[in-house]
């Protein structure tokens, strides 16, 4: 069976490396599968959660906005500015954040720390849905 050579790199670290069956992730253009054989692809990707299929088992990695490379020989790199593992999903922490965001945006009048906020927040949103997709509630 053929396999997809998954990359996901971060501003902080290195996140995913691994052989896999299928990808899905959300693009500005909405969500876009890749399968083994794909043509090369380059396209920006929005905050949101990236599907990946290992051993017919879906795994699920939390992305911020950032690119898509789908490269010749099944090769496949995503670069985002954050992400989180669903293994490293919190459903405690990811409250706590959406708390702390919520907060924030009620009481500042600076633009970059709202839109700093906003971000936080739809990240910890998508963070609690993960939790509650896959039962964590403390990893």
């Amino acid at each position: 069976m053929a396999t997809l050579n998954l990359k996901i790199v971060s501003q902080e670290r290195e996140l995913l490396s691994q052989e896999v069956e299928s990808l899905t992730v959300p693009t500005s253009t909405g969500e876009l599968t890749i399968l083994p054989g794909h043509i090369p692809l380059f396209s920006r990707i929005e905050t949101g959660s990236v599907v990946y299929r290992v051993k017919h088992e879906n795994q699920f990695l939390l992305v911020s906005t950032g690119f898509l490379d789908v490269q010749p020989n099944n090769q496949v790199v995503i670069l985002v500015d954050a992400g989180v593992l669903d293994k490293e999903v919190n459903q405690k922490r990811a409250e706590e954040a959406i708390t702390a965001a919520q907060e924030t945006m009620a009481k500042t009048q600076d633009q970059r720390e709202l839109m700093m906020a906003e971000a936080s927040l739809r990240l910890a949103m998508l963070e609690l849905q993960i939790a509650r997709k896959t039962h964590k509630s403390n990893v």
